[in-house]
């Protein structure tokens, strides 16, 4: 299969709505962002890459940050971790104070912003130097030692992150925050500035989608059984309240960018990542999400599985 090919014949297709949308704005450092940047990435677990456009260009992580926190705060804590955060879908924005608050300050699942945010809580019990632990981290899992954090995003999360102050404020009142809040605010925002690239971002999830290879980077080891959980929980839980539709129209693990970038794993086949920056506020994205998501629900990853034919249902595995 000409993965280069359909890469392009991908891009071509999705043109149209290179128009629509502009720069999210509610990180004003991430308001700076070119709005033409457009990439994609492949790698396969036979060790092949393809790629399309910026595919080298790094980016703010944002919320993709949060399967990384996962696979540590799994490997450190096993299933203890369920006791404070759950495992099902929002139905909620990823930023929802409400539903929080309705159930006790229990969040539904890792990827809301309150999930995340008791996950980074977690982190700072566990590791005697965090900040330098999780970049170890991720740099291990993408091969790439030149990966750190953007601070001016860090900051300019912080001084403008009321809404997730709220959230950590309201753990902390009902019990399921130990540390100092602006200790865990700090510690959480620093991880969603990790800048990457989409060739990156394959790299460091291709872990994900390789059962049959021992995940063991840095000090961190996942069994088999739990890297499915976790693609399990991006399956179900990656695109906050767009996670049925995802997986109805695309049928594949994922984790989104605060409504923007995406990053997918196909279990023994392979991993992809795109980015776009710009959306519009019904949620309709530039180019369509960031990543293998859906935008007038025909975007990317509409086009990646009707080329590619692949998905997690298929039988037997690419």
């Amino acid at each position: 299969m000409d993965y280069q090919k359909i890469l392009k014949g991908i891009h071509q297709e999705i043109e149209p709505y290179a128009t629509i949308g502009k720069q999210a704005d509610y990180i004003p450092a991430l308001a700076k962002i070119n709005p033409d940047q457009f990439g994609m990435c492949i790698h396969t677990i036979q060790g092949e890459t393809f790629m399309h456009g910026e595919a080298t260009t790094g980016f703010s992580i944002q919320s993709i940050s949060k399967v990384f926190s996962l696979a540590m705060c799994l490997s450190l804590e096993g299933d203890n971790l369920w006791k404070r955060v759950g495992k099902e879908p929002s139905g909620t924005a990823f930023n929802s104070l409400v539903q929080l608050e309705v159930e006790k300050s229990i969040p539904r699942n890792p990827f809301i912003n309150a999930g995340a945010i008791v996950m980074t809580d977690i982190l700072l019990s566990h590791l005697k130097h965090p900040k330098e632990e999780y970049i170890r981290f991720v740099r291990s899992l993408s091969r790439n030692n030149q990966i750190d954090y953007n601070e001016e995003v860090a900051l300019s999360e912080r001084e403008n992150g009321y809404l997730n102050a709220a959230i950590t404020n309201l753990l902390k009142y009902h019990h399921n925050i130990n540390n100092d809040i602006e200790r865990v605010l700090r510690f959480y925002f620093l991880q969603c500035s990790i800048e990457m690239s989409c060739y990156d971002l394959s790299k460091a999830f291709l872990p994900f989608a390789n059962h049959k290879q021992a995940f063991a980077f840095e000090n961190i080891t996942l069994t088999s059984s739990q890297v499915k959980r976790i693609n399990a929980i991006m399956q179900t839980c990656g695109f906050y309240d767009e996670a049925g539709e995802f997986s109805y129209l695309v049928g594949l693990p994922g984790k989104k960018w605060c409504r923007r970038r995406h990053s997918c794993s196909l279990s023994t086949a392979l991993f992809g990542s795109s980015m776009e920056p710009e959306i519009k506020p019904e949620r309709e994205f530039r180019y369509g999400h960031q990543g293998f998501g859906t935008a007038d629900h025909t975007d990317t990853g509409i086009y990646f599985l009707k080329n590619f034919s692949v998905d997690i249902y298929q039988s037997p595995p690419l």
